[in-house]
């Protein structure tokens, strides 16, 4: 026997011997007599040894080919296009396959896409792949070379009807969904390459395993509009997509989102305000104790954006949240129980913190509270909302509860929230007390970074003539010169 039967003996290969046999003698040949038989031999072998991945999850871009197993989870649609110099039209069909290790899309061409699209191949069945991995939309996928039914292997896969948040995972397609409607936004349009005009809007759904951001696309964009919070739906057809690091649920042509009857349960795990800390993103929920009006501003570009600012207490304290973009829009009143999701802990006003509430985040409002002893996120020890949180039922003292049950109704704010507006009006009345020319001192948010730079406190606003580089949304200190209502910067801290 000679050396190159002796390697092939030891490999375990569907690779025939004669086609081992030639890769071999074309190693020897591109080698230029650098190896002989027998070390081009191990090379080819140490090769086709290679292309076998232990699981989908091994599969990467740039590998010349792999061979994995998979079980068939969902079939697309079959697909035509135009071949660059070629009167015959391409055709494609997409396939999500799945194992123990992950998830990844695989393509069928022409013959092979059309036997498939006549129902040649079901989901539930396993498939032995062998294709070329390469970079695509949702992440790597596989071109497929070579696929065959192995109605012998088994895939420990589940395969769902109907998934829920904690189920949704890159790649996923035809995913229904449902859920507890926590947020909707507003149809925002945009230009694609190609001239025309596209148009998108998101909702906020949540379940009883989580949240996510549902994005809705063009025709499907105005659905976003037909849902209030707290209904329930049900998103049908959804593909997933990531973000900044984050899944999100995606609606188009195909998708769709339904009003349900039945009642989807969505609880919160909020963390306590009074534990709160910079440069967390959390989950806060609480009674509003305090309502400022919306407010807008001039961007450094030009553009026109808007902020408004609410106080939230619980049991174990309250904080200034930042309303930003559509956010401010928010119908928000004094006594109602919110719940905010993925708010930004930031440096505040006069070195206290707040949170803010931008694009991702999700403002949910409860008119009614929850009941006396119900936790905002369902577990023991956890914070109680609404009216609870500041009520004659609440942990702090009667004098603190009396005082906040005054505030709702008059407008006024309470415990250590009034200490604060008590603080920021005693600022604002010795401010607009001074005189021009005086030297003062002014604390606030940046909320435009041009010329000048706009200041907030949450009750006042004043412009600043300054050289510095601030950034919007940066908490500084400005002392200097006051002319009218703006002041000359000479120090900013």
């Amino acid at each position: 026997m000679g050396a190159i039967e002796e390697v092939y003996e030891d490999l375990d290969t569907d690779v025939e011997f004669e086609e081992f046999e030639a890769a071999v003698e074309e190693k020897v040949e591109q080698m230029g007599g650098l190896a002989d038989e027998e070390t081009a031999a191990m090379l080819i072998a140490h090769e086709l040894r290679d292309e076998e991945v232990n699981g989908i999850a091994d599969v990467e871009p740039g590998m010349d080919e792999v061979k994995f197993l998979g079980k068939v989870v969902s079939v697309g649609e079959l697909r035509t296009f135009e071949r660059d110099g070629e009167d015959e039209d391409g055709r494609v069909i997409n396939v999500e396959v799945a194992d123990e290790t992950g998830r990844i899309r695989v393509s069928f061409w022409d013959e092979i896409a059309e036997s498939i699209a006549d129902g040649e191949l079901e989901v539930g069945q396993v498939l032995r792949i062998k294709g070329r991995p390469k970079d695509g939309y949702n992440g790597v996928e596989v071109n497929v070379d070579q696929a065959e039914p192995d109605p012998d292997a088994e895939v420990d896969v589940q395969i769902l009807d109907s998934y829920r948040v904690e189920d949704i995972s890159l790649g996923l397609s035809d995913v229904n969904l449902k859920g507890q409607v926590l947020d909707s936004g507003t149809v925002r349009t945009f230009s694609r390459d190609d001239g025309s005009e596209g148009r998108v809007s998101n909702l906020a759904l949540g379940d009883p395993t989580g949240r996510i951001r549902v994005t809705l696309w063009d025709d499907k964009a105005d659905l976003a509009e037909e849902f209030d919070a707290g209904e329930s739906v049900e998103v049908v057809d959804g593909y997933v997509r990531e973000r900044d690091g984050n899944l999100e649920l995606h609606v188009g042509s195909r998708g769709a989102v339904e009003r349900l009857d039945e009642n989807v349960q969505y609880v919160p795990e909020t963390t306590d305000i009074g534990s709160l800390e910079i440069d967390q993103t959390v989950d806060i929920a609480g009674g509003v104790i305090e309502a400022d009006p919306k407010r807008t501003f001039e961007r450094k570009d030009g553009s026109e954006g808007q902020v408004r600012n609410i106080r939230v207490k619980d049991d174990t304290g309250d904080v200034r949240v930042a309303l930003w973009g559509e956010k401010a829009d928010t119908e928000v009143e004094l006594a109602d129980h919110v719940v905010l999701a993925d708010v930004e802990i930031k440096d505040g006003w006069q070195e206290d913190i707040e949170a803010s509430a931008g694009w991702r985040s999700t403002v949910t409002v409860q008119k009614d509270a929850p009941a006396s002893g119900e936790s905002a996120s369902g577990g023991a020890g956890s914070n109680a909302g609404g009216l609870s949180a500041f009520g004659g039922d609440s942990s702090g003292s009667s004098d603190d509860a009396s005082s906040s049950d005054s505030a709702a109704s008059s407008g006024s704010t309470s415990g250590s929230g009034d200490a604060r507006s008590g603080a920021a009006a005693a600022t604002v009345e010795a401010d607009s007390a001074s005189a021009d020319g005086e030297t003062v001192e002014f604390t606030g948010t940046v909320v435009q970074a041009g010329d000048p730079v706009i200041l907030d406190n949450g009750t006042e606003t004043r412009s600043v003539d300054t050289g510095a580089n601030l950034r919007l949304g940066e908490t500084v200190t400005v002392r200097g010169t006051l002319s009218g209502d703006r002041i000359d910067a000479d120090e900013v801290l």
